[in-house]
């Protein structure tokens, strides 16, 4: 009994979810927020990440090459050291690391502060003022986070590729020409736009999740920490699940369609 209880409730909080996802993209379509609500959050999510997402994909692209060169040297194909770093960015490593600073920059504090919001009845102040919560604290999140979080990804991938460079070139002793002609030759179309469909689909999954583990909040500090922990935890889960099923998905697509 106490099974199908639980099962209940884990259908009912993602019929719930779903519902506030729904909600919440309506009430952007229905009336877009201030622009000064969206431009504060186009500032805290995407502006202060940028350290952040530097020093991840940076040292990233540094590892990549790393282990790139030492794994193929021996083989005669230390050459495709580049191709490899920029492949391994720009399909799965640059949208997964990004995603998981976003999680741990923004998603936790966006929680919290939702939900320190909700605890404190802020937002039922807000509701008896015929203030819409949904536009005026999730919708500006929303349209914030969907908006960076694709910017923070390319821009990881670029510093994930600097970084593999400057390691094999002035550590290595690579030339520059060896380690950037295979990337244009073998990087596809299909590689950027996997990358950037995942940047995509993340930066919707990350900022939903962590709102409404925000906004559905009830109790005191305690339930806040307790929010912010299960918003995080379920954010990596799902990152790591979605990012398996739409690189098999896009993959088998490819393999249907062929010539991407």
């Amino acid at each position: 009994m106490q099974y199908l209880l639980s099962q209940f409730k884990f259908l009912a909080t993602i019929g719930d979810y779903i519902s506030f996802v729904a909600y919440s993209f309506l009430s952007i379509f229905y009336s877009l927020p201030r622009w000064s609500l969206i431009r504060d959050q186009l500032y805290s999510i995407g502006v202060l990440s940028i350290g952040v997402v530097t020093l991840t994909g940076f040292s990233t692209g540094l590892v990549l090459a790393a282990q790139s060169y030492y794994q193929l040297y021996d083989k005669g194909l230390a050459g495709v050291t580049g191709l490899m770093v920029a492949e391994a960015m720009l399909t799965e490593l640059g949208p997964v690391l990004t995603a998981f600073m976003f999680v741990g920059r923004v998603g936790a504090s966006m929680t919290a502060e939702l939900a320190t919001m909700k605890v404190t009845e802020q937002v039922d102040a807000m509701i008896s003022m015929s203030v819409d919560p949904y536009r005026y604290l999730v919708a500006p999140r929303l349209i914030s986070g969907s908006l960076m979080f694709p910017f923070l990804t390319v821009y990881s991938v670029v510093m994930g590729v600097i970084g593999g460079y400057l390691l094999s070139v002035y550590f290595f002793n690579m030339s520059p020409t060896t380690f950037w002609d295979p990337i244009p030759t073998y990087v596809k179309p299909f590689d950027f736009w996997t990358g950037f469909i995942k940047s995509i689909i993340f930066g919707i999954l990350i900022t939903t999740i962590c709102c409404y583990r925000g906004i559905t909040t009830s109790g005191g500090a305690a339930d806040v920490g307790a929010s912010t922990t299960k918003a995080v935890v379920i954010s990596y889960v799902l990152i790591l699940i979605i990012n398996f099923i739409i690189t098999l998905s896009l993959n088998v697509l490819r393999e249907k369609i062929g010539g991407l």
